[in-house]
């Protein structure tokens, strides 16, 4: 699917938020639309089964969507803690809850896969959830996922991970937040930029943040085979690996 179909199909269903997200973070956008490459290019090898996947953070459904459009073979468990969020993604994909291929949980992603059995999904997904996680709660986080997937399972996270130059990270970051004010002063809505200028301050802690060697080691330790970096597009990245 190209640029302008998954944006105008995007437009249709998620409308604003849709939007607002290409506005304030257009990267994002883009991760969520490798997320779903991602899958479809598994489902296109496992093509003789219904795939269960795990979504970690589904937010206002903008990723959930991309999933489920990756084919009709999957179906989909969205988990959010975020009631307000979820509420959102509830409407926003009722036809696909209609169809039973989307149902949601509300708890924490670690509450929710410490209640799943062990080898029994076959993708966890996710975008910009795991680089929200405290570092120790997302240890755990990732030791359980390499549990509750089946053998061959695979994880796929569009996420931001650190650059390891550090000097090369922090102009990048730079060059972010200098984009933020451009395209919010620019539509007057300096209470959202507010926002992420606080949330990236919390992005960016010692505690929070994902530096890629690091994390890809991490996956690695946890027991994962295959793991790749790709589509880094500034500090964000798509990261796979299979169990």
């Amino acid at each position: 699917m190209d640029n302008k179909q998954f944006d105008a199909m995007f437009s249709g269903v998620i409308g604003q938020e849709y939007e607002t997200l290409k506005l304030i973070c257009p990267l994002a956008a883009k991760m969520s639309r490798f997320v779903g490459e991602s899958i479809a290019e598994f489902a296109k090898t496992h093509s003789d089964k219904t795939l269960s996947v795990l979504e970690l953070g589904g937010g206002t459904g903008i990723t959930t969507l991309s999933i489920l459009s990756s084919s009709e073979s999957i179906k989909v468990v969205s988990v959010d803690s975020e009631p307000t969020m979820q509420s959102q993604a509830k409407q926003n994909l009722q036809q696909w809850v209609e169809q039973g291929r989307l149902t949601f949980d509300g708890r924490d992603a670690l509450s929710v896969l410490r209640n799943t059995a062990s080898a029994s999904v076959d993708i966890m997904a996710s975008a910009y959830t795991l680089h929200n996680f405290l570092d120790i709660y997302r240890a755990e986080v990732i030791t359980e996922i390499y549990r509750v997937l089946k053998p061959g399972g695979k994880f796929i996270n569009g996420d931001r991970y650190g650059l390891d130059d550090l000097t090369a990270h922090t102009r990048t970051i730079q060059n972010e937040v200098a984009g933020y004010f451009k395209a919010l002063i620019e539509v007057n809505k300096l209470d959202v930029l507010q926002h992420w200028i606080v949330h990236l301050f919390s992005d960016e802690s010692e505690n929070h943040v994902m530096r890629e060697s690091f994390s890809l080691q991490q996956l690695e330790q946890a027991g994962f085979k295959e793991i790749g970096l790709t589509n880094r597009c500034e500090v964000n990245a798509l990261v796979t690996a299979i169990k």
